[in-house]
């Protein structure tokens, strides 16, 4: 989200995205460190601490300042979001929480000696179980103090092709770190979704990005072994190729859901019509019937937090509108 105010962020989330849309913890990457997608998730982690040096995000010895901020602005959005529900006096019903994995994580942040978690096998492992288990803590903390019934969680990793494609630079640029075996990286996946389902998450979703180069897991093998290691289902972007259309078919052929990002908060938004057609298209391209269309979840694309409130609030508002009427499109209205 834009801005730096949480409580503004809140209300607007919480107005925009009522029941039945799913609204979300805040997150403003404009308060600066901490408030980073990277140091937020870092703020999670049991028993490693991190810092900013000049080039990113590092493990350190003890929790200092920034590993501080990060905790406390984590912290003070859960509260907000306490404060907000309370005041409502309404249930407040399910819940969207967002962090990034463990791949996209490693490849964020540095050891010591100032090369990438990402170098390192056993520190790769050391990182994963600590955000799993900080993680599991999490979602611990946002149901005891905001009383949300139903938690779903979206694992971010925008690092995931570059991680498992080998194209993650070394620190000091001149080659790439070599890529991580995709055995491994399912491990990893597999580590966190069961600790966060014991936690409680009703759906744990991936979000992997997009582009996958060379080396890496083409669209329908990355969907299939997502689904093997127990995530519930994907993110794919509208602009996806076909065939990652195609796998996702599939999914929902055999029962699946599917998140879809849409609407780009960078461009004019497209009217409710035009919305609402280029998602069905996709379903004719592919053979699906109208009724699939209650297997889906739109979400914006990513962008919102370098917009502003008012942009947010239209953005947001033309999602839930889209997705009422996609609802009439498989109600045969």
């Amino acid at each position: 989200m834009p801005g730096t105010d949480p409580l503004e962020s809140t209300r607007i989330i919480r107005g925009e995205l009522g029941e039945p849309h799913l609204p979300h913890l805040v997150q403003l990457p404009d308060r600066g460190v901490g408030s980073d997608a990277v140091g937020r998730t870092a703020a999670l982690l049991t028993e490693l601490y991190v810092e900013v040096r000049p080039h990113g995000w590092r493990l350190t010895d003890r929790p200092g300042l920034d590993h501080r901020r990060a905790v406390s602005a984590l912290g003070t959005d859960l509260g907000v979001m306490a404060d907000v529900v309370g005041a409502a006096g309404t249930d407040p019903g399910a819940l969207k929480l967002q962090l990034r994995g463990p791949l996209s994580l490693a490849a964020g942040i540095s050891l010591h000696q100032g090369e990438k978690i990402l170098s390192d096998a056993g520190a790769r492992r050391d990182l994963a179980d600590s955000l799993a288990e900080g993680a599991a803590r999490h979602l611990q903390d946002v149901r005891r103090v905001t009383g949300a019934s139903a938690l779903t969680v979206v694992v971010e990793e925008p690092g995931a092709a570059a991680v498992l494609g080998g194209a993650v630079p070394t620190a000091s640029g001149y080659r790439s770190l070599r890529a991580v075996d995709r055995q491994e990286a399912g491990r990893h996946w597999k580590v966190l979704v069961e600790a966060l389902h014991q936690a409680g998450a009703e759906t744990v979703i991936l979000a992997p990005g997009t582009g996958f180069p060379g080396g890496g897991p083409s669209w329908p093998e990355l969907i299939t072994e997502a689904l093997a290691v127990g995530f519930d289902t994907i993110c794919l972007h509208g602009r996806a190729d076909i065939a990652a259309w195609e796998r996702c078919a599939e999914l929902l052929d055999q029962g699946g859901r599917l998140w879809l990002e849409t609407l780009d908060p960078g461009q004019e938004l497209p009217g409710v019509s035009a919305a609402v057609e280029t998602v069905h298209r996709h379903f004719r391209r592919m053979g699906l019937p109208d009724a699939l269309l209650g297997a889906l979840t739109l979400m914006p694309a990513p962008g919102l937090e370098a917009t502003t409130p008012e942009t947010t609030r239209r953005v947001l508002r033309r999602l839930t509108r889209t997705a009422d009427a996609l609802d009439q499109v498989r109600l045969g209205g």
